[in-house]
Protein backbone atom coordinates (compact mmCIF):
# COMPACT_ATOMS: atom_id res chain seq x y z
CA UNK A 1 0.00 0.00 0.00
CA UNK A 2 1.28 3.57 -1.23
CA UNK A 3 1.23 5.63 2.14
CA UNK A 4 1.29 8.27 0.05
CA UNK A 5 -2.16 8.02 -2.06
CA UNK A 6 -3.80 4.68 -0.35
CA UNK A 7 -3.45 2.81 -3.18
CA UNK A 8 -2.30 -1.09 -3.99
CA UNK A 9 0.44 -1.07 -6.29
CA UNK A 10 0.32 -4.93 -7.48
CA UNK A 11 -0.62 -5.60 -10.56
CA UNK A 12 -4.60 -6.09 -11.03
CA UNK A 13 -5.00 -6.71 -14.97
CA UNK A 14 -2.75 -8.31 -17.39
CA UNK A 15 -1.64 -6.03 -20.13
CA UNK A 16 -3.31 -7.98 -23.00
CA UNK A 17 -6.71 -7.18 -20.64
CA UNK A 18 -5.95 -3.56 -20.78
CA UNK A 19 -5.43 -3.68 -24.34
CA UNK A 20 -8.65 -5.10 -24.80
CA UNK A 21 -10.24 -2.59 -22.49
CA UNK A 22 -9.27 0.43 -24.79
CA UNK A 23 -10.16 -1.19 -28.18
CA UNK A 24 -13.50 -1.75 -26.62
CA UNK A 25 -13.83 2.17 -26.74
CA UNK A 26 -11.93 2.43 -30.05
CA UNK A 27 -14.29 -0.05 -31.72
CA UNK A 28 -16.86 2.85 -32.35
CA UNK A 29 -14.25 4.16 -34.92
CA UNK A 30 -12.63 1.17 -36.30
CA UNK A 31 -13.15 2.74 -40.03
CA UNK A 32 -11.30 5.72 -39.23
CA UNK A 33 -8.66 3.50 -37.27
CA UNK A 34 -8.34 1.23 -40.14
CA UNK A 35 -7.45 4.15 -43.04
CA UNK A 36 -5.00 5.70 -40.44
CA UNK A 37 -3.36 2.40 -40.20
CA UNK A 38 -3.86 2.22 -44.06
CA UNK A 39 -1.84 5.80 -44.42
CA UNK A 40 0.70 4.16 -42.06
CA UNK A 41 1.62 1.28 -44.19
CA UNK A 42 1.83 3.91 -47.23
CA UNK A 43 3.70 6.09 -45.42
CA UNK A 44 6.42 3.01 -44.31
CA UNK A 45 6.29 2.23 -47.73
CA UNK A 46 7.32 5.30 -49.27
CA UNK A 47 9.95 5.94 -46.32
CA UNK A 48 11.69 2.02 -47.86
CA UNK A 49 11.19 3.58 -51.32
CA UNK A 50 14.31 6.37 -50.63
CA UNK A 51 17.12 4.33 -49.84
CA UNK A 52 16.34 1.92 -52.61
CA UNK A 53 16.28 4.76 -55.43
CA UNK A 54 19.49 5.90 -54.07
CA UNK A 55 21.12 2.66 -55.05
CA UNK A 56 19.22 2.68 -58.60
CA UNK A 57 21.10 5.95 -58.83
CA UNK A 58 24.56 5.01 -57.74
CA UNK A 59 24.42 1.37 -59.56
CA UNK A 60 22.77 2.01 -62.59
CA UNK A 61 23.14 5.44 -63.36
CA UNK A 62 26.37 7.42 -61.14
CA UNK A 63 28.39 4.44 -61.31
CA UNK A 64 28.13 3.55 -65.03
CA UNK A 65 27.92 7.41 -65.99
CA UNK A 66 24.66 6.77 -67.25
CA UNK A 67 22.94 10.42 -66.68
CA UNK A 68 20.26 10.33 -68.61
CA UNK A 69 17.49 8.68 -66.23
CA UNK A 70 18.92 10.81 -63.15
CA UNK A 71 16.89 13.35 -63.07
CA UNK A 72 13.66 11.13 -63.43
CA UNK A 73 15.30 9.49 -60.25
CA UNK A 74 15.70 12.91 -58.37
CA UNK A 75 11.80 13.92 -59.48
CA UNK A 76 10.93 10.49 -58.62
CA UNK A 77 12.24 10.76 -55.46
CA UNK A 78 10.76 14.13 -55.17
CA UNK A 79 7.57 13.08 -55.26
CA UNK A 80 7.90 9.77 -52.70
CA UNK A 81 8.85 13.07 -49.95
CA UNK A 82 6.11 15.02 -50.85
CA UNK A 83 3.28 11.78 -50.49
CA UNK A 84 4.46 11.07 -47.80
CA UNK A 85 4.21 14.33 -46.25
CA UNK A 86 0.60 14.46 -47.47
CA UNK A 87 -0.23 10.55 -46.07
CA UNK A 88 1.89 11.57 -42.90
CA UNK A 89 -0.61 14.71 -42.56
CA UNK A 90 -3.63 13.11 -43.21
CA UNK A 91 -2.84 10.32 -40.46
CA UNK A 92 -1.75 12.68 -37.91
CA UNK A 93 -4.60 14.50 -38.10
CA UNK A 94 -6.81 11.34 -38.14
CA UNK A 95 -5.06 9.60 -34.80
CA UNK A 96 -5.33 13.19 -32.96
CA UNK A 97 -9.07 13.36 -33.81
CA UNK A 98 -9.90 9.34 -32.77
CA UNK A 99 -7.87 10.20 -29.92
CA UNK A 100 -9.92 13.21 -28.82
CA UNK A 101 -13.05 11.26 -29.66
CA UNK A 102 -12.10 8.36 -27.57
CA UNK A 103 -11.02 10.55 -24.15
CA UNK A 104 -14.44 12.23 -24.59
CA UNK A 105 -16.25 8.98 -24.36
CA UNK A 106 -14.42 7.68 -21.27
CA UNK A 107 -14.18 10.81 -19.67
CA UNK A 108 -18.01 10.74 -19.87
CA UNK A 109 -18.28 7.24 -18.99
CA UNK A 110 -16.12 7.46 -15.89
CA UNK A 111 -17.88 10.73 -14.68
CA UNK A 112 -21.30 8.83 -15.36
CA UNK A 113 -19.85 5.88 -13.39
CA UNK A 114 -18.90 8.36 -10.66
CA UNK A 115 -22.48 10.01 -10.29
CA UNK A 116 -24.34 6.46 -9.85
CA UNK A 117 -21.69 5.67 -6.83
CA UNK A 118 -22.82 5.91 -3.39
CA UNK A 119 -21.71 7.89 0.00
CA UNK A 120 -19.56 5.33 0.74
CA UNK A 121 -17.66 5.33 -2.19
CA UNK A 122 -16.73 8.71 -1.61
CA UNK A 123 -16.14 8.44 2.13
CA UNK A 124 -13.48 6.10 0.94
CA UNK A 125 -11.82 7.91 -1.90
CA UNK A 126 -10.42 10.89 -1.86
CA UNK A 127 -11.52 13.67 -4.95
CA UNK A 128 -8.33 14.38 -5.94
CA UNK A 129 -7.68 10.97 -6.95
CA UNK A 130 -11.15 10.76 -8.69
CA UNK A 131 -9.95 14.12 -10.40
CA UNK A 132 -6.69 12.50 -11.46
CA UNK A 133 -8.51 9.53 -12.89
CA UNK A 134 -11.07 11.11 -14.76
CA UNK A 135 -8.15 14.39 -16.13
CA UNK A 136 -4.94 13.17 -16.14
CA UNK A 137 -5.34 9.27 -16.39
CA UNK A 138 -7.24 9.54 -19.38
CA UNK A 139 -5.28 12.35 -20.90
CA UNK A 140 -2.31 9.55 -21.24
CA UNK A 141 -4.88 7.22 -22.40
CA UNK A 142 -4.86 9.63 -25.38
CA UNK A 143 -1.49 9.83 -25.76
CA UNK A 144 -0.48 6.41 -25.92
CA UNK A 145 -3.05 6.52 -28.87
CA UNK A 146 -2.13 9.24 -30.47
CA UNK A 147 2.31 8.79 -29.81
CA UNK A 148 2.46 5.55 -29.05
CA UNK A 149 0.09 2.67 -30.24
CA UNK A 150 -0.49 3.94 -33.40
CA UNK A 151 2.97 4.80 -34.06
CA UNK A 152 4.10 1.30 -33.10
CA UNK A 153 2.35 0.15 -36.09
CA UNK A 154 4.47 2.90 -38.18
CA UNK A 155 7.88 1.21 -36.53
CA UNK A 156 6.64 -2.41 -37.30
CA UNK A 157 5.39 -1.62 -40.56
CA UNK A 158 8.86 -0.31 -41.27
CA UNK A 159 11.35 -2.68 -39.49
CA UNK A 160 9.64 -5.70 -41.70
CA UNK A 161 9.20 -3.68 -44.81
CA UNK A 162 13.11 -2.91 -44.26
CA UNK A 163 14.14 -6.50 -43.31
CA UNK A 164 12.40 -7.61 -46.15
CA UNK A 165 13.77 -5.41 -48.66
CA UNK A 166 17.51 -5.82 -47.28
CA UNK A 167 16.98 -9.55 -47.31
CA UNK A 168 15.84 -9.27 -51.35
CA UNK A 169 18.83 -6.84 -51.79
CA UNK A 170 21.33 -9.34 -50.19
CA UNK A 171 20.56 -12.38 -47.58
CA UNK A 172 24.08 -12.54 -46.31
CA UNK A 173 24.90 -8.99 -45.54
CA UNK A 174 21.23 -8.84 -43.69
CA UNK A 175 21.94 -12.29 -41.58
CA UNK A 176 25.23 -10.41 -40.18
CA UNK A 177 23.49 -8.22 -39.58
CA UNK A 178 20.97 -10.10 -37.62
CA UNK A 179 23.87 -11.08 -35.35
CA UNK A 180 22.91 -8.07 -33.29
CA UNK A 181 19.31 -8.78 -32.71
CA UNK A 182 19.36 -11.03 -29.69
CA UNK A 183 21.60 -8.61 -28.06
CA UNK A 184 18.43 -5.87 -28.46
CA UNK A 185 16.43 -8.72 -27.61
CA UNK A 186 17.38 -8.99 -24.02
CA UNK A 187 18.25 -5.23 -23.28
CA UNK A 188 14.82 -4.36 -24.24
CA UNK A 189 13.15 -7.19 -22.26
CA UNK A 190 15.16 -5.84 -19.05
CA UNK A 191 14.55 -2.01 -19.87
CA UNK A 192 10.51 -3.23 -19.96
CA UNK A 193 10.46 -4.96 -16.95
CA UNK A 194 11.96 -2.61 -14.63
CA UNK A 195 10.66 0.67 -16.58
CA UNK A 196 6.77 -0.52 -16.31
CA UNK A 197 7.48 -0.64 -12.35
CA UNK A 198 8.34 2.71 -12.32
CA UNK A 199 6.02 3.90 -14.10
CA UNK A 200 3.29 2.13 -12.31
CA UNK A 201 4.61 3.80 -9.04
CA UNK A 202 4.94 6.97 -10.35
CA UNK A 203 0.93 7.52 -11.39
CA UNK A 204 0.07 6.06 -7.89
CA UNK A 205 2.27 8.63 -6.80
CA UNK A 206 1.01 11.31 -8.48
CA UNK A 207 -2.65 10.95 -7.30
CA UNK A 208 -1.64 10.98 -3.93
CA UNK A 209 0.16 14.37 -4.86
CA UNK A 210 -2.98 15.67 -6.74
CA UNK A 211 -5.12 14.54 -3.50
CA UNK A 212 -2.99 16.31 -0.91
CA UNK A 213 -3.27 19.21 -3.02
CA UNK A 214 -6.20 19.73 -3.50
CA UNK A 215 -6.91 18.62 0.67
CA UNK A 216 -4.65 21.20 1.54
CA UNK A 217 -5.73 23.87 -1.03
CA UNK A 218 -9.48 23.67 0.28
CA UNK A 219 -8.00 24.00 3.30
CA UNK A 220 -6.03 26.51 3.33
CA UNK A 221 -8.27 28.49 6.16
CA UNK A 222 -7.74 25.71 8.62
CA UNK A 223 -4.13 24.83 7.61
CA UNK A 224 -2.78 28.83 8.35
CA UNK A 225 -5.20 29.31 11.43
CA UNK A 226 -3.53 26.42 13.40
CA UNK A 227 -0.46 27.19 11.93
CA UNK A 228 0.17 24.05 10.25
CA UNK A 229 1.97 25.69 6.94
CA UNK A 230 5.40 24.32 7.80
CA UNK A 231 4.36 20.90 8.67
CA UNK A 232 2.30 20.85 5.53
CA UNK A 233 4.83 21.72 3.66
CA UNK A 234 7.22 18.63 5.20
CA UNK A 235 4.11 16.64 4.59
CA UNK A 236 4.24 17.34 0.34
CA UNK A 237 7.43 17.60 0.40
CA UNK A 238 7.72 13.91 1.39
CA UNK A 239 5.21 13.10 -0.99
CA UNK A 240 6.95 15.17 -4.01
CA UNK A 241 9.97 13.05 -2.85
CA UNK A 242 8.35 9.92 -3.36
CA UNK A 243 7.33 10.90 -7.11
CA UNK A 244 10.51 12.39 -7.43
CA UNK A 245 12.26 9.12 -6.70
CA UNK A 246 10.28 6.74 -9.22
CA UNK A 247 11.10 10.02 -11.95
CA UNK A 248 14.76 9.31 -11.37
CA UNK A 249 14.51 5.76 -11.63
CA UNK A 250 12.62 5.91 -14.58
CA UNK A 251 15.00 8.41 -16.24
CA UNK A 252 17.73 6.26 -15.11
CA UNK A 253 16.45 3.51 -17.08
CA UNK A 254 16.11 5.49 -20.14
CA UNK A 255 19.39 7.05 -19.43
CA UNK A 256 21.34 2.90 -20.04
CA UNK A 257 18.61 1.69 -22.49
CA UNK A 258 19.14 4.60 -25.24
CA UNK A 259 22.68 4.15 -25.45
CA UNK A 260 22.77 0.79 -25.34
CA UNK A 261 20.74 0.93 -28.47
CA UNK A 262 23.34 3.46 -30.31
CA UNK A 263 25.61 1.08 -29.08
CA UNK A 264 24.04 -1.66 -31.05
CA UNK A 265 23.61 0.69 -34.18
CA UNK A 266 27.26 1.33 -33.68
CA UNK A 267 28.18 -2.51 -34.03
CA UNK A 268 25.37 -3.43 -36.81
CA UNK A 269 27.12 -0.38 -38.96
CA UNK A 270 30.66 -1.62 -38.11
CA UNK A 271 29.66 -5.53 -39.02
CA UNK A 272 28.34 -4.09 -42.42
CA UNK A 273 31.57 -2.53 -43.21
CA UNK A 274 33.53 -5.45 -41.96
CA UNK A 275 31.47 -7.77 -44.14
CA UNK A 276 30.27 -5.63 -46.80
CA UNK A 277 33.29 -3.77 -47.33
CA UNK A 278 35.28 -7.12 -48.08
CA UNK A 279 33.14 -8.30 -50.28
CA UNK A 280 32.86 -5.48 -52.08
CA UNK A 281 36.55 -5.11 -52.50
CA UNK A 282 36.27 -8.99 -54.01
CA UNK A 283 33.02 -7.48 -56.53
CA UNK A 284 30.49 -9.32 -54.38
CA UNK A 285 28.72 -6.93 -53.88
CA UNK A 286 27.65 -3.24 -55.71
CA UNK A 287 28.31 -0.23 -53.72
CA UNK A 288 24.88 0.99 -54.30
CA UNK A 289 23.73 -1.84 -51.92
CA UNK A 290 26.23 -0.97 -49.72
CA UNK A 291 25.44 2.50 -49.26
CA UNK A 292 21.34 1.33 -49.08
CA UNK A 293 22.17 -0.96 -46.73
CA UNK A 294 23.71 2.07 -44.58
CA UNK A 295 20.37 4.16 -44.58
CA UNK A 296 18.33 1.33 -44.27
CA UNK A 297 20.07 0.20 -41.17
CA UNK A 298 20.01 4.01 -39.44
CA UNK A 299 16.10 3.94 -40.53
CA UNK A 300 15.86 0.28 -38.87
CA UNK A 301 17.38 1.88 -35.49
CA UNK A 302 16.06 5.00 -35.63
CA UNK A 303 12.07 3.00 -34.74
CA UNK A 304 14.05 0.92 -31.88
CA UNK A 305 15.81 4.07 -30.44
CA UNK A 306 12.37 5.80 -30.11
CA UNK A 307 10.91 2.34 -28.32
CA UNK A 308 11.77 3.69 -25.26
CA UNK A 309 9.57 6.96 -25.51
CA UNK A 310 6.75 5.12 -27.06
CA UNK A 311 7.21 2.55 -24.07
CA UNK A 312 7.02 4.53 -21.69
CA UNK A 313 4.42 6.22 -23.11
CA UNK A 314 2.66 2.58 -23.56
CA UNK A 315 3.71 1.80 -20.31
CA UNK A 316 2.00 5.18 -18.29
CA UNK A 317 -0.92 4.65 -20.57
CA UNK A 318 -1.58 0.85 -19.25
CA UNK A 319 -1.09 2.00 -15.93
CA UNK A 320 -3.27 4.58 -15.88
CA UNK A 321 -5.87 2.64 -17.73
CA UNK A 322 -5.17 0.03 -14.88
CA UNK A 323 -7.10 2.74 -12.64
CA UNK A 324 -9.22 3.71 -15.04
CA UNK A 325 -11.21 0.60 -15.56
CA UNK A 326 -10.40 -0.58 -11.88
CA UNK A 327 -12.86 2.88 -11.07
CA UNK A 328 -15.13 1.65 -13.97
CA UNK A 329 -15.44 -2.29 -12.73
CA UNK A 330 -16.47 -1.35 -9.09
CA UNK A 331 -19.70 -2.25 -8.58
CA UNK A 332 -22.18 -0.07 -7.21
CA UNK A 333 -22.64 -0.06 -3.38
CA UNK A 334 -26.42 0.91 -3.83
CA UNK A 335 -27.41 -1.20 -6.69
CA UNK A 336 -30.33 -0.51 -9.45
CA UNK A 337 -32.43 -2.53 -10.29
CA UNK A 338 -36.04 -0.44 -11.19
CA UNK A 339 -36.61 1.38 -14.17
CA UNK A 340 -37.75 5.01 -13.64
CA UNK A 341 -41.28 5.84 -13.31
CA UNK A 342 -41.77 10.02 -13.95
CA UNK A 343 -44.77 10.24 -12.99
CA UNK A 344 -44.27 9.05 -9.56
CA UNK A 345 -45.78 11.44 -6.59
CA UNK A 346 -46.22 9.89 -3.40
CA UNK A 347 -48.18 10.90 -0.51
CA UNK A 348 -45.49 11.22 1.65
CA UNK A 349 -45.64 8.63 4.49
CA UNK A 350 -42.42 7.43 6.02
CA UNK A 351 -41.84 4.40 7.96
CA UNK A 352 -38.94 2.59 9.73
CA UNK A 353 -39.08 -0.80 10.66
CA UNK A 354 -36.75 -2.31 12.62
CA UNK A 355 -33.52 -0.43 10.42
CA UNK A 356 -29.75 -0.97 11.43
CA UNK A 357 -27.06 0.10 9.66
CA UNK A 358 -23.36 0.34 9.72
CA UNK A 359 -20.30 2.13 8.44
CA UNK A 360 -18.28 -1.39 9.05
CA UNK A 361 -19.35 -4.02 10.84
CA UNK A 362 -17.52 -4.03 14.36
CA UNK A 363 -19.50 -0.38 14.73
CA UNK A 364 -23.29 0.01 14.26
CA UNK A 365 -24.36 3.18 14.07
CA UNK A 366 -28.32 2.46 14.06
CA UNK A 367 -29.68 -0.16 15.81
CA UNK A 368 -32.95 -1.33 15.34
CA UNK A 369 -34.38 2.22 14.66
CA UNK A 370 -38.48 1.79 13.85
CA UNK A 371 -41.06 4.73 13.85
CA UNK A 372 -43.69 6.21 11.09
CA UNK A 373 -44.85 9.20 9.97
CA UNK A 374 -48.18 9.85 8.07
CA UNK A 375 -47.83 12.22 5.03
CA UNK A 376 -47.89 15.84 6.54
CA UNK A 377 -46.39 15.14 9.46
CA UNK A 378 -43.03 16.95 10.68
CA UNK A 379 -40.55 15.14 13.09
CA UNK A 380 -37.87 16.54 14.72
CA UNK A 381 -34.84 14.33 15.44
CA UNK A 382 -32.20 14.99 18.44
CA UNK A 383 -29.77 13.80 20.36
CA UNK A 384 -25.91 13.40 20.45
CA UNK A 385 -23.22 13.93 18.03
CA UNK A 386 -22.81 10.54 16.13
CA UNK A 387 -26.08 9.36 17.65
CA UNK A 388 -26.73 8.35 13.91
CA UNK A 389 -28.90 11.45 13.21
CA UNK A 390 -27.68 12.24 9.34
CA UNK A 391 -27.85 8.70 8.82
CA UNK A 392 -31.05 8.14 9.48
CA UNK A 393 -31.79 10.59 6.50
CA UNK A 394 -29.62 9.35 4.15
CA UNK A 395 -30.71 5.90 4.10
CA UNK A 396 -33.99 7.17 3.55
CA UNK A 397 -32.76 8.72 0.42
CA UNK A 398 -30.53 5.72 -0.26
CA UNK A 399 -27.35 7.10 -0.06
CA UNK A 400 -26.69 4.28 1.73
CA UNK A 401 -28.80 0.77 2.07
CA UNK A 402 -29.70 -0.29 5.38
CA UNK A 403 -28.32 -3.36 6.67
CA UNK A 404 -31.36 -4.55 8.04
CA UNK A 405 -35.31 -3.76 8.22
CA UNK A 406 -37.05 -1.75 5.66
CA UNK A 407 -37.34 2.24 4.84
CA UNK A 408 -41.33 2.40 3.37
CA UNK A 409 -42.42 5.31 1.39
CA UNK A 410 -46.42 5.60 1.28
CA UNK A 411 -45.74 1.81 2.35
CA UNK A 412 -43.45 0.71 -0.42
CA UNK A 413 -39.78 -0.24 0.29
CA UNK A 414 -37.31 2.28 -1.10
CA UNK A 415 -35.13 -0.58 -1.78
CA UNK A 416 -37.43 -1.33 -5.16
CA UNK A 417 -37.45 1.85 -5.98
CA UNK A 418 -35.30 3.58 -8.54
CA UNK A 419 -33.15 5.81 -6.68
CA UNK A 420 -33.52 8.73 -8.79
CA UNK A 421 -37.54 8.24 -8.26
CA UNK A 422 -36.91 8.12 -4.04
CA UNK A 423 -34.44 11.36 -4.48
CA UNK A 424 -37.17 13.39 -6.24
CA UNK A 425 -39.75 12.90 -4.00
CA UNK A 426 -37.89 15.13 -0.89
CA UNK A 427 -35.47 17.63 -0.51
CA UNK A 428 -32.25 17.95 1.57
CA UNK A 429 -31.06 21.13 3.57
CA UNK A 430 -28.13 20.39 5.18
CA UNK A 431 -25.39 22.15 7.18
CA UNK A 432 -22.82 22.59 4.90
CA UNK A 433 -24.68 23.95 1.67
CA UNK A 434 -22.64 23.18 -1.29
CA UNK A 435 -23.59 26.08 -4.69
CA UNK A 436 -22.46 25.27 -8.04
CA UNK A 437 -20.98 27.95 -10.38
CA UNK A 438 -23.27 29.54 -12.19
CA UNK A 439 -25.73 32.11 -10.76
CA UNK A 440 -28.02 32.72 -8.28
CA UNK A 441 -31.55 31.91 -10.12
CA UNK A 442 -29.86 28.14 -11.22
CA UNK A 443 -28.74 27.19 -7.97
CA UNK A 444 -32.36 28.09 -6.65
CA UNK A 445 -33.92 26.17 -10.05
CA UNK A 446 -30.96 23.58 -9.08
CA UNK A 447 -34.07 20.38 -8.26
CA UNK A 448 -36.65 22.41 -11.02
CA UNK A 449 -35.27 23.37 -13.78
CA UNK A 450 -38.74 24.74 -15.58
CA UNK A 451 -39.23 26.93 -12.80
CA UNK A 452 -39.46 30.81 -14.46
CA UNK A 453 -37.97 33.69 -13.04
CA UNK A 454 -40.87 35.19 -11.60
CA UNK A 455 -41.80 31.42 -9.58
CA UNK A 456 -38.07 31.73 -8.91
CA UNK A 457 -38.42 35.06 -6.52
CA UNK A 458 -41.54 33.86 -5.17
CA UNK A 459 -39.77 30.91 -3.93
CA UNK A 460 -36.89 33.06 -2.53
CA UNK A 461 -40.00 35.62 -0.86
CA UNK A 462 -41.23 32.62 0.92
CA UNK A 463 -37.65 31.22 2.37
CA UNK A 464 -36.77 34.85 3.18
CA UNK A 465 -33.74 34.88 0.84
CA UNK A 466 -35.32 37.08 -1.39
CA UNK A 467 -34.34 40.52 0.83
CA UNK A 468 -30.83 39.41 0.77
CA UNK A 469 -30.39 38.75 -3.49
CA UNK A 470 -32.29 42.11 -4.08
CA UNK A 471 -29.18 43.76 -2.50
CA UNK A 472 -26.55 42.28 -4.34
CA UNK A 473 -25.11 44.12 -7.65
CA UNK A 474 -26.82 41.78 -10.06
CA UNK A 475 -29.59 40.36 -8.14
CA UNK A 476 -30.50 37.10 -9.20
CA UNK A 477 -28.32 37.19 -12.06
CA UNK A 478 -25.21 37.38 -9.92
CA UNK A 479 -22.80 34.69 -10.19
CA UNK A 480 -21.49 32.41 -7.54
CA UNK A 481 -17.95 31.97 -7.38
CA UNK A 482 -16.08 28.48 -6.49
CA UNK A 483 -18.86 27.12 -4.03
CA UNK A 484 -20.25 30.38 -3.06
CA UNK A 485 -17.18 31.67 -1.39
CA UNK A 486 -19.02 35.77 -1.73
CA UNK A 487 -21.65 34.27 0.38
CA UNK A 488 -21.92 33.88 4.21
CA UNK A 489 -22.92 31.11 5.91
CA UNK A 490 -26.45 32.41 7.11
CA UNK A 491 -26.58 33.49 2.96
CA UNK A 492 -26.05 30.19 1.79
CA UNK A 493 -28.15 28.45 3.86
CA UNK A 494 -31.43 31.17 2.77
CA UNK A 495 -30.78 30.21 -0.90
CA UNK A 496 -30.71 25.93 0.16
CA UNK A 497 -34.06 27.26 1.80
CA UNK A 498 -35.27 28.25 -1.51
CA UNK A 499 -33.58 25.19 -3.51
CA UNK A 500 -35.47 23.05 -1.66
CA UNK A 501 -38.79 24.69 -1.76
CA UNK A 502 -38.26 25.04 -5.25
CA UNK A 503 -38.02 21.80 -5.76
CA UNK A 504 -41.34 21.01 -4.17
CA UNK A 505 -41.14 17.73 -2.34
CA UNK A 506 -43.40 15.53 -0.82
CA UNK A 507 -40.86 15.08 1.62
CA UNK A 508 -38.39 17.81 2.67
CA UNK A 509 -35.26 17.27 5.34
CA UNK A 510 -33.82 19.86 7.44
CA UNK A 511 -30.46 18.53 8.42
CA UNK A 512 -28.88 20.83 10.95
CA UNK A 513 -30.13 23.56 8.63
CA UNK A 514 -29.84 26.45 11.45
CA UNK A 515 -26.41 25.52 12.84
CA UNK A 516 -24.41 27.71 10.70
CA UNK A 517 -26.51 31.09 11.01
CA UNK A 518 -26.68 33.98 13.20
CA UNK A 519 -29.72 34.86 15.31
CA UNK A 520 -31.07 37.25 13.25
CA UNK A 521 -31.34 34.77 10.28
CA UNK A 522 -32.26 31.94 12.41
CA UNK A 523 -35.82 33.99 13.24
CA UNK A 524 -36.43 34.69 9.57
CA UNK A 525 -35.91 31.20 9.41
CA UNK A 526 -38.22 30.41 12.00
CA UNK A 527 -40.27 32.88 10.25
CA UNK A 528 -40.14 30.72 7.15
CA UNK A 529 -40.39 27.32 8.82
CA UNK A 530 -44.17 26.59 8.74
CA UNK A 531 -44.20 27.89 5.48
CA UNK A 532 -41.38 24.84 4.49
CA UNK A 533 -43.36 22.05 6.26
CA UNK A 534 -46.73 23.09 5.45
CA UNK A 535 -48.28 20.56 3.27
CA UNK A 536 -45.07 17.98 3.61
CA UNK A 537 -43.62 15.31 5.62
CA UNK A 538 -40.38 17.01 7.51
CA UNK A 539 -37.76 15.41 9.00
CA UNK A 540 -36.41 18.40 10.85
CA UNK A 541 -32.57 17.52 12.67
CA UNK A 542 -31.24 20.28 14.81
CA UNK A 543 -29.63 21.01 18.04
CA UNK A 544 -31.02 23.87 18.30
CA UNK A 545 -34.46 23.19 20.13
CA UNK A 546 -35.75 26.44 19.43
CA UNK A 547 -35.83 25.45 15.37
CA UNK A 548 -38.49 22.36 16.81
CA UNK A 549 -41.51 24.56 18.04
CA UNK A 550 -43.69 23.81 15.09
CA UNK A 551 -43.12 19.98 14.43
CA UNK A 552 -45.67 17.09 15.23
CA UNK A 553 -43.19 14.77 16.48
CA UNK A 554 -39.75 14.04 18.23
CA UNK A 555 -37.46 11.36 17.82
CA UNK A 556 -34.32 11.18 20.43
CA UNK A 557 -31.90 8.64 19.27
CA UNK A 558 -29.22 7.72 22.11
CA UNK A 559 -26.10 5.55 20.45
CA UNK A 560 -28.20 4.70 17.61
CA UNK A 561 -30.82 3.27 18.96
CA UNK A 562 -34.52 5.12 19.61
CA UNK A 563 -34.79 6.34 23.19
CA UNK A 564 -37.84 8.56 23.20
CA UNK A 565 -40.55 9.05 20.25
CA UNK A 566 -44.02 10.73 20.41
CA UNK A 567 -45.28 14.28 20.52
CA UNK A 568 -43.42 17.25 22.41
CA UNK A 569 -45.71 17.48 24.87
CA UNK A 570 -45.87 13.54 25.75
CA UNK A 571 -42.41 13.57 25.25
CA UNK A 572 -42.13 16.64 27.95
CA UNK A 573 -44.80 14.83 30.69
CA UNK A 574 -42.05 12.29 30.42
CA UNK A 575 -39.46 13.96 31.86
CA UNK A 576 -36.36 11.77 30.13
CA UNK A 577 -33.90 13.23 27.51
CA UNK A 578 -36.06 15.11 25.47
CA UNK A 579 -37.10 17.03 28.71
CA UNK A 580 -33.67 17.52 30.41
CA UNK A 581 -32.04 19.11 26.55
CA UNK A 582 -35.13 21.64 26.62
CA UNK A 583 -34.57 22.45 30.09
CA UNK A 584 -30.75 23.23 29.46
CA UNK A 585 -31.46 25.20 26.71
CA UNK A 586 -34.22 27.06 28.28
CA UNK A 587 -31.63 27.99 30.95
CA UNK A 588 -28.66 28.99 28.23
CA UNK A 589 -30.84 30.55 25.88
CA UNK A 590 -30.62 34.60 26.87
CA UNK A 591 -26.93 34.19 27.78
CA UNK A 592 -26.22 32.46 24.10
CA UNK A 593 -29.14 33.71 21.89
CA UNK A 594 -30.41 29.75 21.15
CA UNK A 595 -33.60 30.71 22.79
CA UNK A 596 -36.45 28.24 24.26
CA UNK A 597 -37.89 25.60 22.97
Amino acid sequence: MNAASGENLQHRYHDWQLLARILEFIKPYRAWVALSIGLLFAVSLLNLAGPYLTKVAIDDHIKVRHMEGLDRIAALYLAVLVLAFVFQFAQTYLMQYIGQRVMFDMRTRVFAHLHKMSFRFFDRNPIGRMVTRVVNDVEVLNEMLTSGLMLIFNDLFTLVGIFCVMLYLDARLTLVICLVFPLLYFATQAYRARARDALRKNRAHQAGLNTFLEENLSGMATVQLFRREAAHARKFERINGDKLREDLRSLHYNALYLPSIDLFSALGIGLLIWYGGGRFVQDEVELGVLVAFLQYLQKFFDPIRDLAEKFNIIQTALASSERVFELLDTPEDVAETRPRDPGLRVQGSVEFKDVSFAYNEAEPVLKHVSFKLEAGESLAVVGATGSGKSTLVHLLGRFYEAGSGEILIDGAPVSQMNRYDVRRQMAMVQQDVFLFSGNVLENIRLGNPVLGPEEVVAVARTARSHPFIQRLPFKYEQEIKEKGSLFSMGERQLISFARALAADPPILVLDEATASVDTETEHEIQQALRELIRGRTSIVIAHRLSTLKHVDKVLVLKNGEVAEFGTRVELLAQKGIFHQLVRLQSKSGPADGKGSA
